[in-house]
């Protein structure tokens, strides 16, 4: 089949950075057309990402490659900049557009009465620029120039409100900490570009290599290393232990944001890496078990602070954690079908996490709070808000037939397969959610009110989004059911057939149901005393709610002593470095001053001078005979 559209996918992300570009030049004159023209160029790359989609739906639908143009060569060397349209990144272009197009909608709402709404829709579209480039990179280093990208834009829009320290810290944080896993991936594109047998680093190239005897020619502690160092740059962004302190901290930017870079797409990024690099985890099995164990605790880990977390959005963060967890650890095992599973997982994940963070931001915006010890009755005003929240919490619990259902049932699945812990670990993981998520609910939505505001539904551009996102959390869980893997196929292109396990689907809806149950009992009926229960372990419960001391941990062992050898650097700058600067300084203007004092014009001291030089150089020479 002939690409129609493909061939216009660059379209995609020049689009977003066409309204970037617009709306930077209007500033805050025009902000109507400013912000429609931003909405309209979402819309366009939407449209055509969706027309590419159906192309690849093609069964003799092949790889798209454009090398573009080169943009750095040192001898044979070459790094192009282009794009590459396959199966894998089709699917993320739909994801990515469909959840900006959405966001740029409710933002319309949200950030109404906002002075600086023109700013923070330009650096959405750049963002968006940003992470559609990133989809589609040719090559593993304009890949990691977009990744970076992203993390500016993160950091920009974490502190949007810039006012509030709390924003202002949390926007470092983000940047520091992903900086970290940012530096491992960067020696792994060294790594790669030292031992590949070609001086190529497409993902054609690197495919080819890692999947065929070329492999032979990288040393095996080599392979795993790239892979290992691939996958750390992968939690700094994905938010994985022990880099996921930012992740939460992250709350503090606007709450569309909450809904577009770290529900969606740009957390997701860290799992999309590991699958477009797929080829080189498969050739290094020991970073391959890395991958599920960071996955699996992370996964619990998150789980188990988001049950004791105040803060709405601080619950579905930890929530977004844990469910990255879910993705990683899937990928950790090392098979096609578990690649499809972590990827279907990301889609589904996208949906009702994005409808969650935008839910909560219909809230926020209605009540002015963010403690869900300080809310309650909100159902009674807030209908739409309600009902669209309600399928988001379900469909992340994992019940059926919602979407949540269908992609955790894959992963737990595969893990059955692989090792009987992980399929422990994730079914605990999933009762946990379910409890937290229970637990959310009826403490925001059900009861009495107690806020100071009066709830009322929030406008039409905010509650449209929401419609749309509930409708695809129930229906996007049909791409792949055990009875019809249309998405698994299309994804690994091998056939599928059914994987129905009646233990996994008893096994985990009934630690979902077992959640929700224990949910309502404790803050739906109150039959049982939350406070009772967490005196009774207080040890446990304060692990939780202080989110187990890891930020603490941070700064006794990194902050404090990276403080020491800063200030002690600092005073060896000053008083060393700068200290032999001025002494230099000094030394000259004092030789100057007594220069001048000498350079003063009187002819008799120059010939006494001269006279005394004459005798010196008279005895100097006398003196030599002697010596």
């Amino acid at each position: 089949m002939e690409s129609m559209f493909t061939p216009y996918a660059w379209l995609i992300p020049i689009l977003p950075l066409l309204a970037f570009v617009v709306l930077l030049v209007l500033g805050k004159t025009n902000k109507t057309f400013g912000i429609s023209f931003s909405i309209a160029a979402i819309f366009a790359s939407f449209v055509l990402s969706l027309l590419i989609f159906w192309e690849r739906l093609a069964d003799n639908a092949s790889n798209y490659v454009w090398d573009g143009w080169n943009w750095l060569e040192i001898g044979s060397f070459q790094i192009s900049l282009g794009f590459e349209i396959n199966n894998l990144n089709a699917m993320m272009l739909v994801i990515v557009t469909v959840v900006s197009l959405l966001v740029h909608i409710y933002s319309v709402g949200y950030m109404h009465d906002d002075e600086r709404k023109t700013t923070f829709f330009s650096y959405i579209a750049l963002f968006t620029f940003s992470m559609l480039g990133l989809v589609i990179a040719e090559n593993i280093v304009q890949l990691f120039i977009f990744w970076e990208l992203v993390g500016v834009c993160s950091f920009l829009l974490v502190g949007f409100w810039y006012f509030k320290p709390e924003a202002k810290a949390a926007a470092k944080k983000a940047f520091i900490v992903t900086r970290v896993g940012d530096l491992g991936f960067f020696i792994a594109i060294l790594l790669l570009f030292t031992y590949l047998p070609e001086p190529s680093l497409s993902f054609t190239y690197i495919s080819q290599v890692f999947t065929t005897d070329l492999v032979n020619q990288i040393p095996d502690h080599i392979q795993f290393w790239i892979a290992l160092l691939i996958f750390v740059g992968a939690i700094g962004k994905s938010g994985q232990f022990p880099l996921h302190t930012w992740l939460p901290d992250a709350m503090e930017g606007p709450t569309p944001i909450s809904a577009l870079i770290h529900a969606a797409t740009m957390v997701a990024a860290g799992v999309y890496l590991v699958a477009r690099t797929y080829d080189v985890f498969l050739a290094a099995p020991g970073a391959l078990e890395a991958v599920a164990i960071i996955g699996a605790f992370t996964a619990i880990f998150a789980a188990i602070i988001g049950v004791t977390q105040n803060d709405i959005k601080r619950v579905l963060a930890y929530s977004t954690v844990s469910q990255l967890g879910y993705m990683m650890m899937a990928l950790g095992f090392g098979t096609k079908l578990a690649l499809a599973a972590a990827m279907f997982h990301l889609l589904t994940h996208a949906f009702f996490k994005a409808l969650l963070f935008l839910g909560a931001g219909s809230v926020i915006h209605s009540l002015h709070e963010q403690d869900i010890q300080k809310m309650g009755g909100a159902g009674r005003y807030m209908k739409v808000t309600t009902i669209t929240f309600a399928i988001g919490a379900l469909a992340l619990s994992g019940i059926f037939p919602l979407s949540g259902f269908w992609s955790k049932d894959a992963i737990l699945v595969e893990a059955l397969h692989y090792q009987v812990i992980f399929f422990l670990v994730g079914s605990l993981a999933a009762l946990f959610t379910a409890f937290y998520m229970t637990r959310l609910f009826c403490l925001v939505f059900l009861g009495e009110h107690k806020g100071k505001h009066k709830p009322h539904e929030s406008p039409i551009s905010m509650t449209l989004p929401l419609v749309v996102l509930a409708v695809l959390a129930v229906v996007a869980g049909f791409v792949y059911t055990p009875f019809i893997p249309w998405l698994a196929t299309w994804l690994t292109g091998e056939e599928v057939g059914d994987h129905l396990s009646w233990t996994v689907i008893f096994v985990s809806s009934g630690a979902a149901l077992a959640g929700i149950i224990l949910g309502w009992l404790f803050y739906g009926k109150k039959a049982i005393s939350a406070d009772k229960v967490a005196a009774s372990i207080p040890w446990l419960y304060k692990l939780s709610f202080n989110k187990f001391y890891i930020d603490e941990l941070y700064q006794v062992a990194v902050v404090k002593p990276l403080k020491v050898v800063s200030y002690l650097l600092d005073r060896f700058d000053e008083y060393v470095v700068d200290g032999a600067v001025r002494l230099t300084a000094g030394a000259t203007v004092w030789l100057g001053g007594v220069a001048s004092r000498l350079q003063n014009g009187q002819i008799q001291l120059y010939v006494l001078v001269t006279i005394f030089g004459f005798i010196i150089f008279v005895l100097a020479l006398i003196g030599r005979r002697f010596w």
